[in-house]
C-alpha cells in the first residue's frame, strides 16, 4: 500500500482522491505544513508516500506515469511529488527546509510556527527542486499531450479540464505502451495487435513475469514440434514461434502500460530470449536428423553451434561497444561517424533499412520460423548464419569507423565494465604481472591473434598436444590483452574476440572429434557459458555489478576453460572427451545457474526494463 497526502481540502467536483485510490493509494488530507510533517512521520518507513496539491487537474495516467513508476526512488510531476522509502528522509528534510524558509523559526532543530499551506504555493514543486539540489535524482516524465496542472482560479480549472477532456489518455497509454524503438517487422506485424493483448492481460490481472514465462513454454513447444523431424512439426514449429515471439512483445508492452516493472522481470526478460532461441536451434538439429524427407537425416548440430556462438559473439559487440562509448553520465558518442548516423536516422527510409540490415529478433524469428515451415533445418541455418555474419559485418565495421573517430575519453565506470565483460579467471589474474609490459593500445590485437591462433590449431591438429599448447599460448596473450586497462579506441573489441576464441575451440574440437554426442555436449556448454556471459551483461545493465569474482574463478574464466577443453580433447579417447564435455557443461550450468537466480531473486539490483535497440 502507498500513501497519497493531499495539501489542502479537496476541490468539489474534483476526481482526484478516486483517480489515487484507483492507483492504489491510500489518501489523507493535511490542513497545513505541519500535518503533512505529521503524516509524513507517521507512515511506515518502507511505505511510498505522494504529495499531491489538491487543486491538481490531470490525466490519470498522468499521475500513473509520476506516482508509480517503482523503476525511480523520487518522481515529480506539475502538482505531485513522490518519494519511495530510499528517497523518503531526503523527502522530510526538504519539507522542513521549505516550511523553515518561509517561518525563519526554528527550535532544535524543528520548526515552532504554524505555515499554512497558502504560504507554501506549489509545495510539490518546491520539494522536487530541494530534492535535486541535494543530489537527488527526481525523474520527471514526459507528458506530450496528456494533461498535469494546478490552476489557480476557477477559470483556468475550467480550461484545463477542457483540456483533459480533449485528450484520450487511455489511446495514449496504449501507444506508449509499444517500444519507441523497435524493428520493421515488430513495427509493422506484431505491434499493432499486441499492445491490445496487453491490455487484456492487465485488465485481468496478469503479470509480465507471467506472460515471459507463456512465451517461454510457447517456444520450447515449437523446439519439441521442431524435434520430431516431421513436415507437419516443422510447420507447427514455425507458427509457435511467431506465437511465442507476439507473447515476448506483450510481456514489455504490458510492463510499460501497467508500469510493472521489476528486477525479476528484467532478468526473466532479458535471459528467456536467448533460452529460446537457443533451445529452438537444438529442436531444429534434433529434428534434422530425424526428418525423412528430402536431405533427412542430416547432422547439422554444427551449424546450430555456430549459429549459437555467432549471434552470441553479436550480442557481445553490441554490449561491449556501448559500454565503453558510454560515459559516466549516459552521454553518447560523439565522433563524426555518430552524427552521420544520426542524421540518417532521420531520413525516414533510411531509419528502417537500417533496422532491418542488423537482423533483430523480430525479423530473425520471422525468417527462422518461415524457413522451418517450408524448407529444412540445414536451410534455414545456412541462411541464418549467412544472414547473421552480414548483419554483424555491418554493425561491427560501422562501430570501428565510430570508435577510431571518437575523441572522447573512456569513463572509469567503461573501463570497468569491458574488464568484467573479459571474463578473465585465475590464470589471468596470475600472469598478469608477468605481462604488463605490453603496450597499451595493442589488447585487440593480441586478443585476436592468441584467439585465432587457439581456434586455427583445433582446426588443423584437432585433438593433439599442438592445440593444447596453441591454448597455453592464448592464456598468455588474452592476459596480456588485459594486463592494462582497456582504455584504447578498439579495446572493446577484447571481450567479443574472447568469446569468440572459446566458442569457436569447442565447437572446433567437438566437431573433429566426429563422435556421436560431441557436438550436442559441445552446444550444452556453449549455452551454459553464454548465459553466464548475458548474466553478466545484464548485470553491468542494470547498475548492479559484475558477478563476484568467486563464480568466475570457479567456473575457470575463459582463458582456463578454453585450455582446460583443449587439454581434455589431447588427453582423452573421442568417446571419453565427449562424457568430459557434458559433464563440464552440467557443472558450469549448475553453479551459474545457482548464483544467478540467488541474485536475480534476492533483489539485488534496481528495478530496470530494457529500451535499447532489439536483441
Amino acid at each position: 500500500m502507498s500513501t497519497a497526502i493531499l495539501t489542502g481540502q479537496p476541490v468539489p467536483g474534483s476526481s482526484l482522491e478516486g483517480d489515487l485510490r484507483s492507483l492504489g493509494f491510500e489518501v489523507r488530507i493535511a490542513s497545513d505544513v505541519g500535518d503533512v510533517e505529521a503524516l509524513l512521520t507517521a507512515l511506515p518507513a518502507d511505505r511510498r508516500v505522494a504529495l499531491v496539491d489538491a487543486r491538481f487537474v490531470g490525466h490519470l495516467h498522468a499521475l500513473r506515469l509520476g506516482l508509480t513508476d517503482p523503476r525511480f526512488d523520487a518522481a515529480a510531476l506539475p502538482g505531485a511529488v513522490t518519494a519511495r522509502p530510499a528517497a523518503r528522509q531526503a523527502l522530510a528534510r526538504a519539507l522542513a527546509g521549505a516550511r523553515a524558509a518561509t517561518t525563519g523559526a526554528a527550535d532544535n532543530g524543528g520548526v515552532t510556527a504554524t505555515v499554512v499551506l497558502e504560504d507554501l504555493p506549489d509545495l510539490p514543486g518546491r520539494l522536487a527542486a530541494a530534492l535535486e539540489a541535494e543530489d537527488t535524482a527526481v525523474h520527471r516524465p514526459e507528458l506530450g499531450s496528456l494533461v498535469a496542472t494546478v490552476p489557480t482560479d476557477p477559470q483556468a480549472r475550467n480550461e484545463a479540464r477542457q483540456a483533459v477532456a480533449a485528450v484520450d489518455d487511455e489511446a495514449i497509454r496504449l501507444k506508449s505502451a509499444v517500444k519507441s524503438r523497435d524493428g520493421f517487422f515488430t513495427t509493422h506485424f506484431i505491434s499493432p495487435y499486441s499492445r491490445y493483448l496487453a491490455r487484456w492481460c492487465a485488465r485481468r490481472g496478469l503479470t509480465p513475469n507471467q506472460v515471459t514465462t507463456a512465451s517461454l513454454l510457447t517456444a520450447l513447444i515449437a523446439a519439441g514440434c521442431a524435434a520430431t523431424g516431421t513436415r507437419a512439426g516443422f510447420v507447427a514449429a514455425g507458427v509457435l514461434l511467431i506465437a511465442s515471439f507476439v507473447l515476448d512483445c506483450t510481456d514489455g508492452q504490458l510492463a510499460r502500460y501497467s508500469l510493472q516493472y521489476s528486477t525479476l522481470g528484467a532478468w526473466l526478460d532479458a535471459t528467456f530470449d536467448r533460452a529460446k532461441e537457443y533451445a529452438y536451434y537444438a529442436g531444429l538439429a534434433l529434428g534434422a536428423a530425424r526428418y525423412a524427407g528430402p536431405g533427412g537425416h542430416d547432422d547439422v548440430w554444427a551449424l546450430a553451434l555456430g549459429a549459437m556462438v555467432l549471434q552470441t559473439c553479436r550480442h557481445v559487440v553490441d554490449f561491449a561497444f556501448n559500454e565503453a562509448n558510454v560515459g559516466e553520465s549516459g552521454a553518447a558518442n560523439s565522433s563524426p561517424t555518430a552524427g552521420l548516423s544520426g542524421k540518417l536516422d532521420r531520413v525516414g527510409w533510411t531509419v528502417w533499412l537500417r533496422r532491418m540490415i542488423v537482423l533483430p529478433i523480430g525479423e530473425r524469428w520471422a525468417m527462422i520460423a518461415v524457413l522451418t515451415a517450408l524448407t529444412t533445418p540445414r536451410v534455414t541455418f545456412v541462411v541464418l548464419l549467412i544472414g547473421c555474419a552480414l548483419a554483424a559485418l555491418y554493425t561491427t565495421s560501422g562501430r570501428v569507423l565510430r570508435s577510431l573517430t571518437n575523441k572522447a575519453p573512456r569513463s572509469d565506470r567503461a573501463t570497468r565494465a569491458l574488464a568484467d565483460l573479459a571474463d578473465a579467471g585465475p590464470l589471468t589474474e596470475a600472469l598478469t604481472r608477468a605481462v604488463r609490459r605490453v603496450p597499451g593500445g595493442a589488447a585487440p590485437f593480441l586478443a585476436v591473434l592468441g584467439g585465432a591462433l587457439v581456434v586455427l590449431a583445433a582446426a588443423l591438429w584437432g585433438a593433439s598436444w599442438a592445440t593444447a599448447a596453441a591454448a597455453a599460448v592464448y592464456v598468455l596473450t588474452s592476459s596480456a590483452a588485459v594486463a592494462r586497462p582497456l582504455t584504447g579506441a578498439l579495446d572493446w573489441l577484447v571481450p567479443p574476440f574472447f568469446r569468440a576464441a572459446e566458442y569457436g575451440t569447442i565447437l572446433v574440437l567437438a566437431a573433429r572429434s566426429e563422435v556421436n554426442g560431441a557436438l550436442p555436449a559441445a552446444f550444452g556448454l556453449v549455452a551454459a557459458v553464454a548465459y553466464h556471459h548475458y548474466d553478466t551483461v545484464y548485470r553491468i545493465r542494470g547498475n548492479a555489478g559484475a558477478p563476484p569474482r568467486r563464480l568466475v574463478r570457479a567456473i575457470g574464466g575463459h582463458e582456463g576453460r578454453t585450455l582446460l577443453v583443449a587439454v581434455l580433447a589431447a588427453a582423452l579417447t573421442a568417446t571419453a572427451f565427449q562424457v568430459a564435455l557434458t559433464v563440464l557443461a552440467v557443472a558450469v550450468a549448475l553453479v551459474v545457474l545457482a548464483e544467478s537466480i540467488r541474485f536475480w531473486v534476492s533483489a539485488g539490483a534496481p528495478a530496470v526494463h530494457d529500451e535499447g535497440e532489439p536483441a
